[in-house]
């Protein structure tokens, strides 16, 4: 009966939670509208086949009588130099702007978190030396250049210039858990912990982490549309997605050789890569004020 109770108090601790974070994220009507953009976006690559006007367009599709189209009923943004329906590569672009964004920060917050709690929590010792000096050499280089060096090294690609990207946002999670755990490894229910015999492995993941856990969600809704941006930068000087692949970066590449006269090429490309950035960005402020980070 008893642990009836404590469950049932648990799940109404959880819903009142839930409830406060989404009022708190809800005051912002920006946040809102954030919000609505990237469920769009997402609905659209999840869907992009079948919401698509012209889905033939996101393969290797000419058709020369098509080529140069302005805007219209019939081509809403207007077509490519090779008859390429715009609208239909934008759906299929986001897909990989997407992935580039979910794998990046899939291996870098692991991957900075675990090192930022282990040098923080090993303050003062020969392993906090190691990892923030190594640290301290990845954010000496400004990042945009360190990625576009080695995306010129290897063969351009989508998985090159992932992992050019994750070599170079690791370290700004690294510092920042590092600081707050450095700062948290004299608080008292850390103290209590090492009193009672928890294992490094327990206090670092049990009592340090879940103090993280606000600033890191704010930094990765942040990071989103930063990472996005980055990879369409890439994809841009020709070191990312390869054509024929629909990216935005490359579209908005390609279309720059036909400005001013057949500008829609480039123009709403360009204006897609705004709308998910913005969109990310506004969730991300609205994740720090629902957590207070």
């Amino acid at each position: 009966m008893r642990e009836n109770i404590n469950e049932s108090k648990k799940k109404l601790k959880m819903w009142e939670n839930t409830r406060r974070n989404w009022y708190n994220y809800s005051r912002n009507p920006l946040s809102i509208i954030g919000l609505l953009v990237i469920c769009i976006i997402i609905l659209v690559t999840v869907f992009a086949p079948y919401v698509s006007p012209h889905p033939k367009s996101a393969d290797k599709f000419i058709d020369f009588d098509e080529a140069n189209r302005p805007p219209s009923s019939i081509h809403i943004c207007g077509t490519d130099q090779y008859g390429r329906d715009v609208l239909t590569r934008i759906f299929f672009g986001y897909r990989y702007s997407l992935i580039m964004g979910i794998v990046v920060l899939a291996i870098v917050t692991p991957l900075g978190v675990l090192l930022g709690l282990t040098a923080g929590y090993f303050k003062d010792s020969w392993i906090e030396t190691i990892i923030m000096r190594i640290t301290d050499i990845f954010v000496a280089v400004p990042p945009l250049i360190l990625a576009l060096a080695v995306c010129s090294v290897l063969t351009p690609g989508l998985f090159h210039a992932m992992m050019a990207v994750c070599l170079m946002w690791w370290p700004w999670y690294t510092r920042m858990v590092y600081g707050i755990s450095s700062s948290l490894k004299g608080e008292f229910f850390v103290q209590a912990a090492e009193l009672t015999g928890a294992s490094n492995l327990h206090i670092l993941l049990r009592e340090i982490l879940p103090n993280c856990m606000a600033p890191i969600l704010t930094k990765m809704s942040l990071d989103m549309g930063w990472v996005i941006l980055i990879g369409a930068s890439l994809s841009f000087v020709g070191l990312g997605v390869q054509p024929p692949t629909p990216d935005l970066g490359s579209m908005v590449a390609e279309g720059c050789k036909y400005l001013p006269d057949q500008w829609w090429i480039s123009v709403f490309p360009a204006i897609a890569i705004m709308l998910v950035v913005l969109g990310f960005n506004l969730v991300g402020d609205g994740v720090r004020d629902m957590f207070g980070a």
